[in-house]
């Protein structure tokens, strides 16, 4: 795979919100640590995503000790502690049930009146239990957290400048070139060839391997400015001439730990399988 190295990587505590992009994170077995380990569910107990508020691209999240810093417009920077997991609460993510923990009464009014309706944040206590990895592509054991699928999302430059230059040769040229953001990756590689990670299966990030789970089909959620929250065609409309796999429009591979240790912006990227 030539000189490919890690570019970047992107940690979002809360699902659905703004993340950070430290230079260095510690690999868990089910993601990257802080990842996703929050989110918001409705008054019936279902995870909202950008899917059905587009609004949650303009709030952002920050990891401290012990708990995580809200911001969005409009509203006060609001401290959220990791509550005591005294009690759980079931919810359901696409077709899993999960139990979670209930942030107190202040992040549920925050994060409600951010999108305007009433909403509750939870915050899985234990992700080496909770949530199993979905069972078509996994190996026993294998666990995630309130990411979609699987513990990691890796993208690479290379692709992506790819899609883009089909973008600006169809029918919505106007909403191109789209960022990587789009994509809401943890890890995105600089290096390869367009389209490289079609052919991964097992992968070495710095000190850590990675199995590569299947490559990620995409939604909506890709054609949210993450700027704005406004919506457009793309990606979608171009992913669906040209990146169609059974049925889904992929971009990305899904990646699930082999192994524990500190992913460092720079780390070399090989392919092993």
């Amino acid at each position: 795979m030539g000189h490919a190295e890690l570019l970047s990587i992107h940690v979002h505590p809360v699902k659905a919100f703004r993340g950070q992009a430290p230079r260095e994170a510690v690999v868990e077995p089910w993601g990257l640590a802080g990842d996703r380990r929050w989110a918001l569910i409705d008054d019936g107990g279902k995870v909202v995503t950008q899917r059905q508020q587009p609004r949650l691209a303009l709030a952002a999240a920050e990891l401290l000790p012990g708990g995580v810093r809200l911001s969005a417009p409009g509203l006060e920077p609001l401290t959220v502690r990791v509550p005591e997991p005294v009690g759980t609460v079931s919810l359901e993510i696409f077709r899993d049930k999960v139990e979670g923990v209930l942030a107190d009464a202040a992040a549920h009014a925050w994060c409600s009146a951010h999108v305007g309706a009433d909403i509750r944040l939870v915050h899985m206590d234990d992700p080496a239990t909770r949530r199993p990895v979905d069972p078509a592509n996994a190996l026993p054991g294998e666990t995630v957290t309130f990411a979609d699928g699987y513990p990691l999302l890796a993208t690479t430059t290379a692709s992506l400048d790819a899609l883009n230059s089909l973008i600006a040769r169809g029918g919505h040229a106007g909403e191109g070139p789209l960022p990587m953001n789009r994509f809401r990756p943890n890890l995105v590689v600089a290096g390869t060839d367009p389209w490289a990670e079609d052919g991964w299966s097992r992968l070495a990030v710095g000190e850590v391997e990675f199995r590569v789970a299947k490559p990620c089909g995409r939604c909506v959620v890709t054609t949210t400015d993450q700027s704005t929250a406004g919506r457009g065609k793309e990606p979608l409309s171009t992913l669906g001439r040209h990146r169609r796999l059974d049925g889904k429009l992929v971009f990305g591979q899904n990646l699930v730990p082999l192994s524990r240790g500190t992913v460092r912006v720079g780390d070399p990227v090989r392919v092993i399988a």
